[in-house]
């Protein structure tokens, strides 16, 4: 498996894994409506180019042997002071259990220690089997928040960290 830095050539991949990843997580916990809704807000190409471009979002992409796309994370070292948010992170489900999601939270633990910053900050859905993974790695929930995000929806979140 390699991780490398993702840009907007690899819009392709990372909306697939996308799809596929929210269609596993999400179906279950957000209406169709609020499904369609935050994929196009968060995963149309136009977005994507903005989190690059605009909000500095770095991306990192893994791969197989063969170079196929498994995951995808992005973030942002100094969101906050000496913090570093991790904004996404999702393995294709049947990478699940092999490494890959603690190999990208390790690569943003390196980011953010070069950056100067002390701690690694993200939300994740109350309803996410995620959530879990997230404290086996490290994170500890510090709060919950609801996120309006527009068309009446929420996000309602943990507020996760993880101290380096």
């Amino acid at each position: 498996m390699n991780i490398r830095t993702a840009s907007i050539k690899d819009y392709d991949a990372i909306y697939s894994i996308a799809i596929i990843t929210w269609n596993h997580t999400y179906k279950e916990i957000l209406s169709a409506g609020q499904f369609n809704y935050m994929m196009d807000m968060m995963y149309s190409q136009q977005a994507i180019e903005q989190q690059i471009t605009v909000k500095n979002h770095r991306f990192l992409i893994a791969e197989d042997a063969d170079g196929n796309a498994l995951g995808f994370c992005s973030y942002e070292t100094n969101n906050e002071p000496e913090k570093t948010k991790i904004h996404k992170l999702y393995v294709l489900p049947q990478t699940h259990g092999q490494g890959l999601g603690k190999s990208f939270v390790k690569e943003v633990e390196a980011a953010a220690a070069s950056a100067g910053n002390n701690s690694i900050l993200l939300n994740v859905n109350r309803f996410n089997p995620a959530y879990h993974f997230y404290l086996k790695t490290g994170f500890k929930n510090t709060g919950e928040v609801n996120v309006e995000i527009g068309n009446g929806y929420l996000m309602e979140d943990y507020i996760m960290e993880k101290p380096l």
